[in-house]
């Protein structure tokens, strides 16, 4: 019986394809051709009968590719998505203590839109000589946005000639050093582009108090969420 020519795309080239994903070519062409086999003879005739199944080599390559796809996947969503974080001082105390664990998003972060208020996780500043490990990358809230004025007076920060409002530390919290060089008549001035960010831990906190305001395109990401905290899971978003 004459046969048809073959169909583009079908044929050894779809098998080859289809044998990645441990399925063969039956699978996908719906009900096999039966014309011309003799009585329980294998479906699709002497043909079928001499097709081979897939061998080992090609079923490890399988797999193989698959391991390759889900590590490049993982990396990827570390790299671009979302990241997990440690805490290694006690700068963010009472919010973040040693040990906990954050993760910060990074996916679709835009710097432009961080807040007053927002934790933010950013690159070593170059200035910073406050004595610990050097490269690593710096966790804290950001207290003053670009444009905006900052000084404090008694203990209080005032930001824009307003005392700041700071819910997430407890009453009377000392603040340790000033702003320095900042006074009600004289704030200091955030410049555009940067951000003045500081350690819920102020008496003890190095932070733009000691190196100045950080340029927004150091900031890696915001903390959305507390994964770790006191030696067990926490899972609280900020």
């Amino acid at each position: 019986m004459a046969h048809d020519p073959p169909i583009p795309g079908t044929g050894e080239g779809t098998a080859h394809r289809t044998a990645a994903t441990g399925m063969t070519t039956a699978d996908l062409s719906g009900a096999p051709d039966d014309l011309g086999r003799t009585p329980g003879g294998p479906a699709g005739g002497p043909a079928a009968a001499r097709k081979a199944p897939p061998s080992r080599r090609r079923a490890f390559a399988g797999w193989a590719i698959c391991l390759a796809l889900a590590v490049l996947l993982a990396s990827g969503i570390r790299a671009f998505g979302f990241q997990a974080f440690s805490i290694p001082s006690t700068s963010m105390v009472p919010t973040l203590d040693v040990g906990d664990r954050i993760m910060v998003q990074k996916a679709f972060f835009n710097w432009h839109q961080v807040r007053e208020g927002d934790i933010v996780v950013f690159t070593h500043p170059p200035r910073d000589h406050c004595g610990g490990p050097a490269g690593t990358d710096l966790v804290k809230r950001v207290i003053a946005l670009p444009g905006q004025t900052i000084y404090s007076a008694g203990g209080i920060l005032y930001v824009d000639g307003r005392r700041l409002s700071e819910p997430y530390l407890p009453p009377r919290d000392p603040l340790g050093p000033p702003i320095p060089g900042a006074t009600r008549r004289d704030p200091f001035h955030v410049p555009r582009g940067k951000f003045y960010v500081m350690g819920d831990n102020r008496a003890i906190s190095c932070d733009s108090r000691f190196w100045g305001p950080i340029n927004g395109s150091t900031i890696i990401g915001s903390v959305v969420l507390l994964l770790w905290q006191d030696s067990h899971p926490a899972f609280r978003f900020f």
